[in-house]
């Protein structure tokens, strides 16, 4: 993709987002709204951002045997296109 975005994030909830022109993507954590916004547009030109949601989402403590690790944090992007547009890397992934 690129190195702002990571991956596109394709659960139940994502994929009912996208009937909204919502779209959910994984992205570097010191990745700021501005450079998603101008990411999500050079992924496919014609298309306008409306709005962009970030999350910050924490790695969770797990159990490995008798030693505990944490999983890394990671950011989450859920972006707005304008009516009428949609991405089409969304519909080969699912």
């Amino acid at each position: 993709m690129s190195a702002v975005i990571r991956y596109p994030i394709v659960t139940e909830k994502s994929s009912r987002f996208q009937s909204e022109g919502k779209y959910t993507f994984a992205v570097a954590l010191n990745s700021n709204k501005h450079q998603i916004r101008d990411a999500v547009e050079n992924l496919k030109k014609g298309v306008e951002v409306v709005s962009v949601r970030t999350q910050v989402v924490r790695g969770k403590i797990k159990k490995v045997g008798a030693k505990y690790g944490k999983r890394t944090n990671w950011k989450k992007a859920v972006v707005r296109l304008k009516s009428g547009q949609a991405l089409d890397i969304f519909e080969s992934a699912t």
